[in-house]
């Protein structure tokens, strides 16, 4: 977690945010083309998406389920009745020149989530952050940039830095759900931290796979800043497209700044669309922002309107999963597990699911937690896996873990053995003749050995250096080839030692 930058606390920052979240489904949302990402430009195309002329949508009723469980699952209230509506506006990218969207009856309003925050002192702070809307659309397609500005004249070289533009329409008509959030944020920390809880939601629905980097999941980010005390907003900045949780943040605490210092130094604050510029880390003015009445909304007449039966709410409800919250709620306050292991543990649902599994299988929590996120989660960090991939069963790490808890084998003989198990080896024939001795008398007769061997080193600990005590020890497990079990084995020594 990113500690935020000081804001000067005279004022305060009002920010929301939208996202847009691509829906994993197969196929587009009005259309049976595929969505699959990394195809070759222009291959996931068909007449519907490409706007050509007597063509009709028809709703994918896959889109319908997703937007719905995401509005179950962020406590919205779902409408029996919603419509689609045409978004007016020319960009090379939106073959149609408007966007099937929806505008005054979306599928899902008065919803929330809950972020979680940690103070000064590390204690928890939890604050739910209002969701306005979330509504089904089309994704528009994508402008690559190209062309050299030093290799163009004068009069070819563009803002952009480019002398010419690509469009790929294979991301027209992709189905996305947009998330407006209330505006109840007050910091970076808490935007980045709302859009991580947010990924997460969605992740665990299965209804996208949130991937930022293939555009998957974009955040715009609407701020303002007003003196403490004042009710009236100030004037609302957007950035557009962030694509990162740290980007988010560095962006709203560079504008959170930028904007105070021109309120302060008598500058009118103007409604526009700004970009993030990693390169400088600052925001750039990109236009005058539009107003909705910009896109001259009208009901799609393409498109009949939605209705959500009580069964189908019903059923979809009743499909969705444990999330994120409450798991971590679940293992902090019945499982004992500290909010830093609760928290990693639920970030990806496969993983919560497996330490389930190994609890249910008999193991220790806290034992099980400590061996995902840190053993475990090393390896598949290392070899880039996702839980899913390794052939350890939760059942054979529960059995390894309840075999050192038992005093049957040692913590080191396990780590040890680790990628052997990783690799699908069972507990079984990995520990066969590893068990540890425990066994007092066997212990000593091996003390007794160590002690003939080394009379100097006893002499010395005998004159007052206690510190070899940690020598006769080793000697002891090197002889045993670790298996003493090092408890046990220490009392020995030291009673052997100080008789």
């Amino acid at each position: 977690m990113i500690s935020a930058a000081p804001v000067k606390t005279e004022y305060e920052a009002i920010i929301g945010l939208e996202t847009h979240c691509q829906l994993s489904t197969k196929t587009k949302i009005f259309s049976t083309s595929s969505t699959a990402f990394g195809a070759d430009p222009n291959t996931n195309i068909d007449p519907v998406c490409m706007g050509l002329p007597g063509v009709l949508p028809v709703l994918n009723e896959k889109v319908l389920e997703y937007a719905v469980k995401a509005g179950l699952a962020l406590n919205c209230q779902i409408a029996k009745y919603s419509k689609f509506d045409r978004k007016q506006y020319f960009y090379p990218d939106l073959p149609k020149n408007y966007q099937i969207s929806q505008y005054d009856l979306p599928i899902a309003e008065h919803g929330w989530l809950e972020i979680e925050l940690v103070d000064a002192d590390d204690n928890p702070i939890r604050k739910k952050i209002g969701i306005t809307r979330l509504h089904m659309e089309e994704d528009a397609g994508k402008l690559v940039h190209a062309g050299s500005v030093g290799a163009a004249s004068r009069n070819e070289t563009r803002l952009s830095g480019s002398t010419y533009s690509l469009v790929d329409y294979n991301r027209a008509g992709v189905p996305l759900v947009e998330i407006v959030s209330e505006p109840d944020l007050r910091s970076g920390q808490e935007a980045a931290e709302y859009a991580q809880e947010l990924r997460r939601i969605l992740r665990y629905l299965g209804v996208s796979d949130g991937n930022m980097q293939e555009g998957s999941l974009r955040c715009d980010v609407n701020i303002s800043v007003r003196p403490v005390g004042q009710k009236e907003f100030g004037t609302k900045v957007e950035i557009k497209n962030m694509n990162s949780f740290n980007a988010i943040q560095r962006a709203i605490e560079y504008e959170i700044e930028r904007q105070i210092a021109a309120v302060e130094a008598g500058e009118r604050i103007i409604q526009e669309t700004r970009l993030w510029e990693e390169g400088s880390q600052r925001t750039i003015s990109m236009r005058v922002k539009e107003g909705s009445s910009d896109y001259r909304y009208f009901p799609e007449p393409d498109l009949a309107p939605i209705e959500v039966s009580d069964e189908q709410l019903q059923e979809w409800g009743a499909q969705l999963p444990e999330l994120p919250a409450l798991k971590r709620h679940h293992y902090e306050n019945e499982l004992g597990l500290t909010a830093y292991d609760a928290r990693v543990l639920t970030e990806e649902r496969a993983t919560a699911e497996y330490f389930e599994a190994v609890i249910e299988s008999g193991a220790n929590p806290k034992a099980a937690a400590n061996w995902i996120t840190q053993d475990v989660a090393a390896y598949l960090n290392k070899n880039k896996l996702n839980i899913t991939e390794i052939a350890l069963t939760p059942t054979n790490l529960a059995d390894v873990i309840t075999r050192i808890e038992k005093g049957k084998i040692s913590n080191a003989i396990a780590k040890e053995k680790l990628p052997d198990l990783l690799n699908g080896s069972s507990p079984e024939e990995l520990f066969k003749g590893k068990e540890l001795i425990t066994d007092p008398s066997v212990l000593e007769s091996i003390i007794d050995e160590v002690m003939a061997a080394n009379p100097k080193e006893l002499e010395k600990y005998r004159n007052g250096n206690t510190n070899l005590k940690g020598f006769f020890v080793g000697q002891v497990l090197k002889k045993t080839n670790k298996l003493a079990e090092p408890k046990l084995t220490n009392q020995l020594v030291e009673q052997k030692l100080n008789s």
